[in-house]
């Protein structure tokens, strides 16, 4: 192994097919492609005005976002909050989020501790409108 990886994440396979998400989200993850021990990362991309089905947590892994590009708003636990581009935004482990996107989409890169297998998904994470 080197001390280093460069990879084009535009270039990595997008994985939101095989979840059935697409064409409404795009979805790539660099961990292994980057052959990161320690760490993790992914792209994502929500059309306009798009809300992710469900929520995660992780037992473990704390995670940080940050906005690339458009607006939305994020369920953190009970809290709904609005994001924007260049907002970071940083979670603890337990902490149950999930992506809304604005009018104009959100673009975002999450970052973690590596492989997320402790994550929890949780349905109906949304409040009915």
């Amino acid at each position: 192994m080197t001390d280093y990886a460069i990879e084009n994440i535009k270039g990595l396979e997008d994985m939101a097919p095989k979840f059935g998400l697409s064409p409404q989200v795009e979805a790539r993850f660099g961990r292994k492609s980057l052959a990161a021990e320690q760490s993790g990362l992914s792209y994502q991309q929500l059309e306009p005005n798009y809300r992710q089905g469900f929520g995660h947590m992780h037992k473990d892994q704390e995670e940080t976002y940050v906005v690339l590009a458009g607006s939305g708003r994020m369920k953190i636990g009970d809290e709904i909050v609005e994001v924007k581009e260049w907002d970071a935004i940083r979670l603890a482990p337990s902490t149950p989020r999930a992506f809304e996107a604005g009018a104009d989409g959100i673009t975002f890169l999450a970052f973690g501790a590596g492989e997320s297998g402790d994550a929890e998904m949780l349905e109906d994470f949304w409040p009915a409108d």
